[in-house]
C-alpha cells in the first residue's frame, strides 16, 4: 500500500472519528432531529454535484427505490439516534459502539442469511460480544446518569443494526450500482424524508457558533469529504483493506474527545474498545491465526 493510501487511510479515520465529537459538541443545542437533518442536507448541498453526470442520474433513476431505503438505514436514522446519544454518552464511547456493526453483520447473515463462519469468524464474534457485554455493565457501573445512558447505549446498538441490514440490502439489490450513486443519492433521500422533522424540532433558542460549525463539519467534512475520500480508497485499495479504518474511528473517537472535551478515558472504556476490535479483526479476517506448517514429509526410494 502507497504511502499516500496509508495518509488517506489515517486522514478518513480521523475524519470518521471527530463525526462523534461534532454530535456531542451540536446535539444539546440542536436536538437530534435538527443535527441529523441539517447533516443529510448540508452533505447533500456539497456532494450532488458529483452526481450531476449522465450515466449516474440514470443509475439513481432505476434504483431510486432501494437507494432510499438504504438512505433511511444508513443514514437518515443512524443519524438522527447517535445524534440521540451524543446528548448523554462521551463522545468516545459513542465511537467505541460503532465497532461492533462488523460483528452484527456477521452474525446475522450467519442467523438469517445462512452464511458460513469458520472457527476463527465464530470465535471473533463471541469475543466481540462479551467487549460489547463489558463495556456496557463497566460504564453503567460508573453512574453517568442512570436510564438516560442506558437509552444512549440502546440507540447506538440501534444505529449499528441500521447499518447492519443496510449492509445486507445493499449487497443484495444494488451491488451492480456505482457506489458513489448509492452514496450520495441515499444522502439526498435521507435530507428529504429528514427535512420536514428538522422543521417541526427546530429549537426555539437558535444554537451557538460553536454548535453551528460542529454542524458544518459533519455534514461537508464527516459525511461529504469522507465519502469521497471512502470511495478513493475503495477504488485503490480494496474493500478489505479499506476496512482497517473501522479499527481507526474508535481509537480517533476516544483521543478527540479527550483532548478537545476533556472527557475521561475509563478502564471499561478501554478494556471495552480492546476486545471489541479483537473480535471485529478476527470476525472480518483482518486478523488471522498462523497456521501450523505441514511436517515435511520425506519420500525415500528404494533401489
Amino acid at each position: 500500500m502507497k504511502k499516500s493510501d496509508v495518509a488517506a487511510l489515517l486522514l478518513l479515520g480521523a475524519i470518521w472519528g471527530a463525526s462523534f465529537l461534532f454530535m456531542r459538541m451540536g446535539a444539546a443545542q440542536f436536538g437530534s432531529m435538527p443535527l441529523a437533518g441539517m447533516r443529510a442536507i448540508g452533505a447533500t448541498i456539497c456532494s450532488i454535484p458529483l452526481l450531476m453526470s449522465r450515466e449516474r442520474l440514470a443509475e439513481l433513476r432505476a434504483n431510486w427505490k432501494s437507494i432510499s431505503l438504504i438512505g433511511l438505514a444508513n443514514s437518515a436514522l443512524p443519524f438522527v439516534l447517535f445524534s440521540y446519544a451524543a446528548q448523554s454518552l462521551p463522545s468516545g464511547l459513542s465511537a467505541i459502539f460503532d465497532a461492533i456493526a462488523p460483528l452484527l453483520v456477521a452474525a446475522s447473515g450467519w442467523l438469517w442469511l445462512s452464511e458460513k463462519l469458520d472457527a476463527t469468524r465464530t470465535s471473533g464474534l463471541v469475543i466481540g460480544m462479551i467487549g460489547v457485554v463489558w463495556l456496557i455493565g463497566g460504564t453503567m457501573g460508573f453512574g453517568h446518569g442512570g436510564a438516560s445512558v442506558g437509552w444512549a447505549m440502546a440507540a447506538c446498538v440501534g444505529a449499528n443494526i441500521c447499518y447492519t441490514f443496510g449492509a445486507h440490502y445493499s449487497h443484495r439489490r444494488v451491488q451492480s450500482v456505482s457506489p458513489l450513486t448509492v452514496a450520495i443519492g441515499s444522502q439526498v433521500a435521507a435530507a428529504l424524508m429528514l427535512l420536514p422533522f428538522t422543521v417541526w424540532y427546530w429549537p426555539a433558542k437558535s444554537p451557538s457558533v460553536q454548535a453551528w460549525v460542529a454542524m458544518f463539519g459533519l455534514a461537508a467534512v464527516c459525511t461529504s469529504l469522507a465519502y469521497v475520500l471512502f470511495y478513493g480508497l475503495l477504488a485503490r485499495i480494496g474493500s478489505t483493506r479499506s476496512m482497517a479504518v473501522l479499527y481507526l474511528i474508535p481509537v480517533f473517537g476516544v483521543v478527540w474527545g479527550a483532548m478537545l472535551l476533556g472527557e475521561t478515558v475509563t478502564l471499561a472504556m478501554g478494556g471495552g474498545c480492546a476486545v471489541i476490535l479483537l473480535g471485529v479483526a478476527l470476525t472480518t479476517g483482518m486478523l488471522k491465526p498462523r497456521s501450523r506448517a505441514p511436517a515435511a514429509t520425506c519420500a525415500v526410494e528404494e533401489a
